[in-house]
């Protein structure tokens, strides 16, 4: 991180690979004096990683946009506070970049008067509020 001019007290947070986590991972974290995070489960926001090759595993970037939406519509909570993951890079094989429809996504969540802020934000809040 340091080579790219990222300070160590900047990088409060900690997103696993693949997501995976146990409790020596959870541990290692907090001694570490970090904060280990997830994406909040329900959509399919994360299998922007799979491609067509994958079989029956794969999600099209219209699935993976259908399953936010849906999701969106039928909890109560709709996404409030939610942590969607999306990943900018993903194999060669998928040719439907699931970002590419990013600003369609965060153009209709906008039209149901969704805001969008950065983990810090989000997470410092909840802190927050917890303190109360």
């Amino acid at each position: 991180m340091a080579k790219f001019k990222i300070r160590r007290e900047d990088a409060r947070y900690f997103l696993p690979p693949f997501e995976w986590y146990n409790r020596d991972i959870a541990r290692w974290t907090k001694d570490m004096k970090l904060q280990l995070i997830n994406f909040s489960g329900g959509t399919l926001s994360h299998a922007d990683y799979t491609y067509p090759a994958m079989g029956d595993r794969y999600r099209s970037s219209d699935v993976i946009y259908r399953s936010i939406i849906d999701y969106e519509a039928r909890d109560p909570n709709g996404l409030n506070g939610f942590i969607l993951l999306v990943h900018i890079g993903t194999d060669p094989g998928r040719t439907d970049k699931f970002y590419n429809m990013l600003d369609e996504l965060i153009r209709d969540l906008k039209a149901k008067g969704y805001t969008f802020v950065g983990i810090d934000e989000l997470l410092d809040k909840a802190e927050d509020r917890a303190r109360r």
